[in-house]
């Protein structure tokens, strides 16, 4: 593959921002109108079509491929909007850590006070994907 086309793949690392949390709320209000609309058609060949299954060379634990180029430095422990379009309409998050290790996250509420943006929360985050 022509290297140039990798570059152009790392600028997918984003940061998982208040508004990014919003957009998948959105997209999970949409995903829902939707349901309620098809829910008098054919609900079993709708079904069908729009399920996805999550990518295998980006499940939990393991490396991120070198597809999806290197991933910069500020971002390296941060949350990242998912790369996965699986999780597109899930409420999470992932982090990468120095050896490329892709881990997910929930991001509602941890024990119903540390929301995903909290300084608590970060630091956990932290210590859990420290190598």
């Amino acid at each position: 593959m022509d290297p140039l086309f990798w570059a152009s793949e790392a600028n997918n690392f984003r940061r998982f921002t208040p508004e990014s949390l919003a957009a998948i709320e959105e997209r999970i209000a949409n995903k829902k109108k939707e349901q309620v609309k098809v829910k008098g058609k054919n609900k079993d060949q709708e079904a069908e079509k729009d399920k996805l299954s999550p990518q295998l060379d980006l499940k939990t634990c393991k490396t991120l491929p070198s597809l999806y180029g290197d991933i910069p430095a500020e971002l390296v422990g941060e949350p990242l909007e998912d790369l996965d379009p699986y999780y597109n309409d899930h409420k999470t998050f992932m982090v990468v850590n120095k050896r490329r290790t892709i881990f997910r996250f929930s991001a509602t509420s941890a024990l119903f006070m540390f929301g995903p943006f909290n300084p608590v929360r970060k630091t956990a985050i932290k210590i859990l994907i420290h190598s």
